[in-house]
């Protein structure tokens, strides 16, 4: 399960990268179906952190803070794929994205339920 969640995550940032380069490079068309195939993405990534969280036995609060983040990481591409479509400032979400997505990393990584932990 570890494995499958990780990989829709790279995946997501992968094509989250891929769609802001075709948003800035006018390709409105082609950004909106990898915005859609991003958006499986995102109900993967849930459905794959809620079946890890009922996999723990003893759920404490650094787990529950790691999905929060998760979900803020996952609202912070929504909001600058549209904003940088609609062609507004994004200086404050990528901060954000900044932030967030290095706590989930860590969190992730640092976790006893994690597959760099054996």
């Amino acid at each position: 399960m570890i494995h499958g969640h990780i990989t829709a995550w790279v995946l997501a940032v992968i094509l989250f990268v891929v769609a802001l380069f075709l948003i800035k490079g006018g390709k409105a068309k082609g950004a909106k179906i990898v915005q859609m195939i991003l958006r499986v993405l995102y109900l993967l990534i849930i459905a794959t952190g809620v079946m890890m969280l009922t996999q723990v036995y003893n759920i404490d609060l650094m787990y529950i803070l790691k999905a929060a983040v998760g979900i803020w990481v996952i609202g912070l591409f929504e909001m600058i794929i549209s904003r940088t479509a609609n062609n507004k400032k994004t200086n404050v979400f990528w901060i954000q994205f900044a932030i967030a997505f290095a706590l989930v990393l860590y969190l992730g990584f640092s976790l006893p339920m994690s597959f760099m932990n054996p």
